[in-house]
């Protein structure tokens, strides 16, 4: 069966990007960043990306491009059948799991988008808080959102990889961006909004500790979508003339540029109206819509299209990601079982929508559906964020730094010895020694050691 592949290098930047931009920019990062002490969290951050993200998502795209296949078959080639081929079903895994839950949390967000359009998020602070404790907790509303983002994202991914993936990337990805830049202005132009420019430009470096460095290190990871497989997945349909180490820096900017200007939408307004940087996980669906009332309420007009612009940006950011996790589980049954595409699409459409069923009654309906103590959704966030990320890009590191034949890599790296070799020490390096270390303490910190 005839693989696909990119058609062109803007669209290989806009979809592995759009892999990467989700609501870990435009909603966890603005929040991290605000209970990390802002500018100097965001340097931390950004020396993170530099060390730990290009690095790592040069190994995934190493493993993907030279396998030509989906990410358990990727590296079951380059290990010869060697027990490494279990980082592509882990990865693949991963981001199965991670659809089901995202998808809840997306499909949240559509619901705040139809809720916008027909006015229902704007209202006093007790109003927005009890709309979303109701709205979360009912039977059917949050499944059905949640599951209607899945079939969205289904109906892009079986039009296959130019047609369904890298069309509504070249879409999404400008329209996210201006949608960004629109919103950022409206924020930035507010009374007193310098001040929340100061807490993300302006850093206090005693704000910097270990804790906080171990944080930006989980973002960046997160960020990036190290270790769920999308990165190996999205390369195995690069062609041979893709600079890979100028690709994953273009994206890693992207992304990075991305996470900033979420910063400067949120924290001005927030800033404007007295609301703390801290405001946590709900920042975006009680304290936002709150922001927007109290900053934009004596414009009616302007509050309600502001609050639709910003739904509509929190959508857009989430399918990007979605379609690159339903992708790696699409790819996978497509070639393993020789299914159309159409039919290994359903699997993970199937496997996700279930999952999110029960992850949205989980936190909502039925809060007695728990795991470990906790609710079936925080168990899938905890089981990826904590264990098998960290797990999968480790491994990935190790594989490529010290057992794949030095020379495949460095023909991969170097786009056979045409471009890049003065960096390619430095690359080795950083996935032998600085990556791997980096990880261990992100994952001895998400489970308390350190």
């Amino acid at each position: 069966m005839a693989r696909g592949n990119f058609g062109s290098k803007i669209g290989i930047i806009l979809a592995t990007a759009g892999s990467a931009v989700g609501l870990g920019n435009v909603w966890r990062f603005p929040y991290m960043t605000g209970q990390n002490g802002g500018a100097a969290f965001l340097l931390v951050y950004i020396g993170c990306i530099l060390l730990l993200g290009i690095p790592g998502m040069l190994c995934e795209f190493i493993v993907g491009r030279h396998g030509q296949s989906n990410a358990a078959k990727a590296y079951d080639k380059l290990s010869g059948g060697r027990p490494w081929k279990l980082i592509g079903y882990l990865g693949i895994l991963t981001a199965t799991i991670i659809l089901g839950f995202y998808a809840v949390v997306a499909g949240w967000c559509l619901e705040y988008l139809f809720a916008s359009l027909t006015g229902r998020t704007l209202g006093d602070a007790d109003y927005i808080q009890n709309y979303f404790a109701e709205f979360s907790s009912d039977t059917w509303h949050p499944l059905l959102w949640g599951c209607v983002f899945v079939m969205i994202t289904h109906m892009v991914v079986i039009r296959g990889v130019r047609k369904g993936i890298e069309q509504a990337s070249k879409l999404l990805m400008p329209v996210l961006m201006v949608l960004l830049l629109i919103l950022m202005i409206a924020s930035c132009s507010l009374p007193n909004a310098i001040e929340g420019i100061r807490f993300l430009l302006m850093p206090d470096f005693s704000k910097v500790n270990g804790q906080m460095a171990l944080e930006a290190l989980g973002q960046a990871f997160f960020s990036l979508s190290l270790g769920t497989a999308v990165l190996c997945t999205y390369a195995s349909y690069f062609t041979r003339d893709i600079n890979l180490l100028r690709s994953s820096s273009q994206i890693a900017i992207l992304d990075t540029f991305i996470a900033i200007l979420s910063g400067l939408m949120i924290f001005p307004a927030a800033f404007s109206v007295g609301i703390s940087p801290d405001s946590g996980p709900s920042l975006i669906f009680i304290t936002l819509p709150n922001v927007f009332q109290q900053a934009f309420g004596s414009i009616p007009a302007l509050a309600y299209v502001i609050s639709i612009m910003f739904y509509a940006l929190l959508v857009f950011a989430a399918l990007t990601s979605t379609i690159s996790m339903h992708e790696i589980g699409t790819a996978f049954f497509t070639e393993e079982l020789n299914l159309p595409r159409e039919k290994a699409a359903w699997i993970i459409t199937g496997v996700a929508s279930v999952l999110c069923i029960f992850c949205a009654w989980s936190v909502g309906a039925f809060d007695s559906i728990k795991v470990m103590g906790v609710s079936l959704m925080d168990f899938c966030d905890m089981l990826t964020a904590n264990f098998m990320l960290p797990l999968g890009a480790l491994l990935t590191c190790l594989f490529v730094g010290w057992y794949v034949p030095k020379q495949i890599v460095f023909g991969e790296f170097t786009n056979d010895g045409t471009t890049n070799t003065m960096f390619f020490s430095l690359f080795l390096i950083a996935v032998r020694y600085i990556c791997p270390l980096s990880i261990v303490l992100i994952f001895l910190h998400q489970l308390g050691v350190i």
